[in-house]
């Protein structure tokens, strides 16, 4: 009873800022979550194979790392309100042109320039600047529950997202509409949320931007990092690892894969991944109470391992409710290293380098995931359908153990 009062007490003292980095951490996660389920059957109904749509995907988060690096390295200097508006129009700039045009060529300069979410979670410099803005308002002993309702609030935000997306192409469907046309609804459903974001941006104050004696701290050298360069770098080439893997299974392949393993329609895709994320938000928030018990890392680790052996069962599976079963299993404890590895990386670096170490280890995430729907693409392409499932799956647990070897010893200072 004491953790969940003071769970709702964590909530009760966000500040107007913070309650509205909430609201647009869940308008985001919705138009993501709304989106994912169809995107790849939407390239599929274009004209597009499983390789041009591999080659897109893997452009679009290259792409998404050039465009946050710049936003995430100008935020602190030009306003971080300003930038995150940046980041809401080039939501509407990518759902617009996916919309108005098949060409591939197109398609893929859209990807570079705009923002897309093919997993359904987050892209771009909107996660780093909000990060360090929570960092600064909430206290070292809330820092990790707060992100823990972040985490859930997204979460459950991606859920409903992929079930009115589903949900919206299925209605179409089934009132007559083509699979492209139901399928481009979504897509400029996804455009004007993008829109909204923007207006809830705008009414940020000025409390969530840099004070002139933080900013006098020059800390746009050495991409904004000094003292803490080293824990910043080792932890990133990590999370790259884990990116890429995960990159490998993201929520519109595996959605892609469950219609052509089993024959799954949009409608029920949706419903799927919604109880995916449900289970997901709640793993992130029971995450806080195991860490404060265990241990940062320790969470990170020993919930993050069992979860990639149940993605690795997953095509194993007989049939279309068993293999469900598991991924729903997967899902309920895949997400606990997430507001955990947020929190731990605020609190080993020094305050003001926090919006430099949030942007690069969200930036190399990024990057690291770039190449992996490129490599799933070419596996789905060969109809070796299980193959990104087994490869994700075990490199998820190299680098789980290669983590807890390498910062075991570096605690965060509520565990000192």
């Amino acid at each position: 009873m004491a953790l969940q009062l003071s769970e709702l007490q964590t909530l009760r003292a966000l500040t107007p800022d913070g309650r509205l980095l909430f609201a647009t951490r869940m308008a985001r996660l919705f138009a993501y979550g709304f989106l994912s389920v169809v995107l790849a059957l939407y390239l599929i109904q274009l004209g597009l194979n499983e390789n041009q749509i591999g080659i897109l995907l893997t452009w679009t988060l290259v792409g998404d790392t050039a465009i946050s690096l710049w936003i995430a390295s100008l935020a602190d200097r030009l306003g971080r309100r300003r930038m995150l508006i940046l980041g809401a129009g080039l939501m509407v700039f990518a759902g617009a042109a996916f919309a108005l045009t098949g060409n591939f060529l197109l398609l893929t300069l859209a990807a570079i320039v705009g923002t897309l979410s093919p997993s359904g979670n987050e892209v771009g410099a909107f996660l780093s600047i909000e990060q360090a803005a929570l960092s600064h308002i909430v206290p070292d002993r809330q820092r990790t529950q707060t992100f823990a309702w972040y985490q859930l609030a997204g979460s459950f935000l991606t859920a409903l997202g992929a079930l009115s997306g589903g949900g919206l192409a299925g209605a179409i469907q089934r009132a007559g509409g083509s699979p492209l046309e139901s399928y481009r609804a979504v897509v400029v459903g996804y455009a004007l949320l993008g829109l909204a974001l923007g207006v809830l941006f705008s009414k940020l104050s000025s409390a969530v931007e840099v004070g002139r004696r933080e900013a006098g701290n020059s800390p746009y050298k050495n991409f904004g990092l000094h003292r803490s360069r080293r824990v910043v770098f080792k932890l990133s080439a990590l999370f790259a690892l884990d990116a890429f893997a995960g990159g490998l299974v993201v929520q519109s392949l595996v959605a892609y894969w469950f219609h052509v393993r089993w024959g799954v329609e949009p409608a029920l895709l949706g419903s799927i991944f919604f109880g995916a994320n449900i289970f997901a938000g709640l793993s992130a928030l029971a995450a806080a109470r195991i860490a404060a018990r265990f241990g940062l890392i320790n969470t990170m680790v020993w919930t993050h391992i069992p979860s990639n052996i149940l993605l690795m069962l997953v095509p194993l599976m007989p049939n279309l409710p068993l293999a469900i079963a598991i991924l729903l299993a997967r899902f309920s404890i895949s997400q606990m290293d997430v507001p955990t590895r947020q929190s731990y990386t605020m609190a080993v670096v020094a305050p003001d380098e926090r919006s430099a170490a949030s942007g690069i280890t969200s930036i190399v995430r990024t990057l690291g995931s770039a190449a992996a729907p490129l490599v799933t693409g070419a596996l789905l392409g060969a109809s070796l359908l299980s193959a990104p499932f087994f490869v994700a799956g075990g490199l998820k647990i190299v680098y789980d153990l290669s983590l807890y070897q390498s910062f075991r010893s570096l605690k965060p200072p509520e565990e000192r």
